[in-house]
């Protein structure tokens, strides 16, 4: 049996198989609210047969946005629009739905990535101030960020919460809180933008301290049956940065706070990165931390291949993989790994008479198992 299309346990939800697509931003919502564009893209995705779909990096306050497009849950208007998407979805997709909590700290306040996604001042049109551990801007050029007080590390963590609550409530059933990509807590982790000297700077323990916090804080706020999980950069790729020793110092503080699982990616924090791409390109560091920890590892990162797939799944260097840009190449991806591992995947009903006749127990029903 392919272990790629084997079931997964994630702090008690169950998947159907170990195919995640992983946050894409779409930079599509208006003043946070989801738009008709997130209905056709979280649609189609939702139909893909994956074991799970995480909806993209929502912003827990306004400050917190990426962009001003970004998709946020921090308001009455922000929910009810997501919950006319959400609807949509259910009617015919039972897939596991999750939502990445985040904060973009220092890199918010930025135009879209198709308009350059060059920061936006502080006053100019459409920009604001940024929030970060130090007053360190992520690029030479671009305006410093206010460090944050303890008034506005508490007000942080209180939007964290506020939005776990309104994605329970609106029916997400997993929370994965953003700790990657040199956004805020990211920023937090990494001595390359962290430069306090109170006890949330300096040494290891302090620079995790707003991550365990956050995930503390969210963990409590929402039912037991909801998983909560956290996404990190494994290393900045960068000399002194933050590396694979403090990720599985983080993943096992984090385990031992309940964590349903650890999503590997790496980088984000820093220009000055040196990344050296290739294909699996992030997998030695999500073998390294699951070679230390007994919760569930996602990898994730230039994984475009089912039998690239399946290959790290048998190796044990990781329990799932999340696919991203090669699901929005390819909205069937799951379908097609099916076929190539000799597997079955969930379809609509519409759909089966799709399948190539070669292929006729391709498809089966998500919630009846029928085909």
């Amino acid at each position: 049996m392919s272990q790629l299309f084997a079931p997964l346990n994630l702090g008690g939800l169950t998947l159907p198989n170990r195919i995640i697509i992983a946050p894409m931003c779409q930079y599509s919502a208006v003043e946070g609210s989801a738009q008709d564009w997130h209905e056709i893209h979280l649609g189609q995705l939702a139909l893909s047969g994956a074991g799970m779909l995480i909806m993209e990096a929502t912003a827990v306050s306004p400050e917190a946005r990426i962009t001003a497009g970004d998709l946020g849950l921090y308001s009455d208007a922000n929910e009810a629009a997501l919950a006319h998407v959400l609807t949509a979805i259910r009617k015919y997709s039972a897939i596991p739905l999750a939502m990445q909590l985040a904060h973009a700290g220092r890199k918010a306040s930025s135009q879209v990535p198709w308009e350059g996604g060059a920061q936006v001042a502080p006053d100019a049109p459409g920009g604001w101030h940024t929030l970060a551990p130090s007053a360190v801007p992520h690029g030479e050029s671009e305006a410093p960020p206010v460090a944050l007080d303890e008034a506005g590390i508490a007000k942080v963590r209180a939007d964290f919460v506020g939005t776990a609550k309104r994605a329970v409530k609106l029916g997400l059933q997993g929370l994965e809180i953003h700790a990657a990509h040199g956004y805020l807590l990211h920023q937090f982790l990494s001595p390359l933008a962290n430069q306090r000297t109170d006890a949330y700077g300096g040494s290891l323990e302090n620079r995790m301290r707003l991550t365990l916090q956050v995930f503390e804080d969210v963990r409590a706020a929402v039912p037991a049956e909801i998983p909560v999980w956290v996404r990190i950069s494994a290393t900045d790729w960068v000399e002194g940065g933050w590396d694979l020793p403090g990720s599985i110092a983080l993943s096992k503080a984090l385990e031992q706070r309940g964590c349903a699982a650890i999503h590997v990616s790496s980088g984000g924090v820093s220009p000055r990165q040196a990344i050296s791409l290739r294909p699996g390109y992030q997998v030695p560091f999500a073998a390294g931390i699951k070679a230390e920890i007994n919760i569930p590892v996602i990898a994730v990162g230039l994984i475009t291949e089912p039998a690239q797939a399946e290959t790290i799944l048998a190796q044990n260097e990781a329990d799932a993989i999340a696919i991203a840009r090669a699901a929005l190449y390819d909205p069937r991806w799951p379908w097609h790994a099916a076929a190539e591992l000799n597997a079955q995947v969930s379809a609509p009903p519409q759909y089966w008479r799709s399948q190539p006749r070669e292929l006729k127990h391709l498809f089966h029903s998500a919630t009846t198992g029928q085909r």
